[in-house]
């Protein structure tokens, strides 16, 4: 809560003044071996007032890069605000991450039982702590994400068609793709939109792995909204990214037509025509080479990159609508 007599700010039990670095724990239970589990929230105040922006990562336990995101944004201070206060939990599913698991113990998806229950399962235990006690507190959220089971998406963000604050964010973000999805029931963007808090979601890369492209692309766009808001520390250069921002209002996902050896030529981002050759499917006896092409034109924001395919596995998310 925050004292406005005493501009006192008070987040998970712990009291920051303006100007102060503060770390809270946000624990909900112990491991099985009755270990505590300590998951660190960091919070940085500037003395000057200004927004309060929330940073999160690793609501899947296996998306490493999200986490990494935003571990460089506190490792180089980019977290340390001008104006205003800045709050980052790179790893909200800790169990996950420990176990190298998408979902929790108790073998729930953190992102599908929003807004949670404090006498529910952990994953809802959780998801009712973070909504209850720190993103009442906060003005604008980032959550970063990645892709899953292998498949790797190109950097971008996601959010809800005609909100015009959200798109002006987004662009000032500045990923090279925005994404027009819908929310899906339970998620934790489908919540914070119901309370009024604007989330921007950033996806990118793949599951257990970490690439520079992505992460780059995440902290250069977390700098760009800070600086935004007027919070960016002036010792910070904030980049223009090279190309203005595709926009995706649809998108179709092109799926194996056989099981096999699976091998993409196509690469993400990249714009393809229909017809275009994007990879090859083939069997482990040289027999069989059936090549894969686009449906239709559009760019490819998601390509899987697992070795073995089965029929009807997604290969290649491809936009239909764009501008």
């Amino acid at each position: 809560m925050a004292n406005t007599k005493t501009n006192l700010l008070t987040i998970l039990g712990v009291s920051i003044k303006p100007g102060e670095s503060k770390e809270a724990s946000f624990d909900v239970a112990n491991l099985h071996t009755s270990t505590p589990v300590n998951v660190p929230v960091i919070i940085e105040r500037s003395k000057k007032p200004g927004p309060i922006v929330l940073f999160t990562a690793g609501i899947h336990g296996d998306e490493v890069n999200g986490v990494e995101i935003v571990r460089q944004l506190i490792a180089k201070g980019i977290n340390k605000p001008k104006c205003g206060t800045t709050i980052c939990i790179p790893v909200i599913n800790v169990f996950g991450f420990i176990n190298l698991k998408r979902e929790f113990p108790d073998g729930r998806d953190l992102n599908r039982v929003f807004p949670g229950s404090s006498n529910g399962s952990l994953a809802s235990r959780v998801a009712h702590k973070l909504i209850h006690e720190i993103v009442p507190y906060v003005d604008y959220i980032m959550d970063f994400h990645t892709g899953g089971s292998g498949r790797f998406n190109a950097p971008q963000i996601r959010i809800i068609e005609g909100e015009k604050q959200l798109n002006k964010l987004a662009t000032v973000f500045g990923a090279p793709f925005v994404l027009y999805s819908k929310h899906l029931t339970k998620s934790f963007r489908h919540t914070c939109s119901k309370l009024g808090k604007p989330l921007l979601l950033f996806e990118g890369g793949k599951s257990f792995h970490i690439d520079d492209v992505i992460t780059n692309s995440g902290v250069n766009g977390a700098k760009r909204i800070l600086n935004h808001l007027g919070m960016l520390n002036s010792k910070f250069k904030v980049s223009t990214p090279k190309k203005d921002c595709i926009l995706i209002y649809g998108s179709k996902w092109k799926r194996a037509k056989y099981s096999g050896m699976f091998q993409t030529s196509a690469k993400i981002s990249s714009k393809v025509q229909k017809g275009d050759i994007l990879g090859n499917i083939t069997d482990p006896y040289g027999k069989f080479n059936y090549f894969v092409k686009a449906d239709h034109s559009g760019y490819i924001i998601n390509v899987n990159e697992a070795p073995i395919v089965y029929q009807g596995d997604a290969l290649f998310h491809i936009s239909t609508a764009f501008k």
